[in-house]
């Protein structure tokens, strides 16, 4: 047993924490929105090759937009937070990422839904149904050339190393890695779902944007709460 007050703590970089509290849920938020308004011209650049050459600018709309909803909410309820940018991200981004990430946020909300933190067990669940739901959505399976090529391997290595007892900053580590190789790995792939399905061979050769902006999200959150 640990010192009195350090029943909710484990080593996460410099930090030490079991869970990550409200408030460092929405700092990740608002570090993404960021993230993708610094490479909204890299993603609809990647998007422009084989899409509508619009992911970047329509995920900069909706992490916009779903900033001034959450700057309205009662503190302390992680699933209501996810919840409202899901449901902002379906009503404000076009084409196939409104849906797809509105659904992705949407799941974790109901997986988080009343809790005031979240602790590891809670981030695998979550992160399981997320993918679950995009998957369910968007018709895809991995090396379809989507967003679930970077999804399912995070959430894979994030339960992976749940299950050896690493610590929470390891397994974000180990999750966004993963995501991040799934992202390179749709380089050589043909698209066989969403707009890029529709050019065939000459899809191959160009990284998702999907599975690149789904990078962003894992990365964005292992540094932001590694860092606390």
């Amino acid at each position: 047993m640990g010192r009195p007050g350090q029943d909710r703590r484990v080593a996460l970089g410099g930090l030490t924490r079991l869970s990550v509290p409200y408030d460092d849920v929405l700092r990740w938020i608002r570090a993404f929105a960021s993230t993708i308004a610094e490479n909204k011209a890299y993603l609809t650049e990647l998007d422009s090759a084989i899409g509508d050459a619009d992911h970047g600018i329509n995920m900069d709309r909706g992490m916009q937009a779903a900033l001034a909803k959450v700057d309205g909410l009662p503190p302390g309820d992680v699933g209501l937070l996810f919840k409202t940018i899901g449901m902002t991200l379906v009503s404000t981004v076009g084409g196939a990422g409104g849906p797809l990430y509105g659904t992705l946020f949407l799941q974790l909300g109901v997986a988080t839904s009343g809790k005031a933190e979240i602790a590891m067990q809670d981030w695998s669940e979550a992160l399981a149904a997320a993918v679950q739901g995009v998957q369910a959505r968007g018709k895809a399976e991995p090396q379809d050339k989507t967003m679930i090529d970077a999804l399912a391997p995070a959430r894979d290595a994030f339960a992976e190393a749940l299950a050896e007892g690493a610590s929470f900053g390891d397994a974000l580590d180990r999750s966004a890695s993963a995501a991040e190789e799934g992202m390179k790995e749709t380089i050589p792939l043909v698209a066989r779902k969403g707009r890029a399905s529709y050019l065939g061979e000459r899809s191959a050769g160009h990284q998702d944007p999907g599975a690149t902006s789904s990078f962003l999200l894992l990365k964005t959150a292992a540094d932001t709460w590694r860092d606390g």
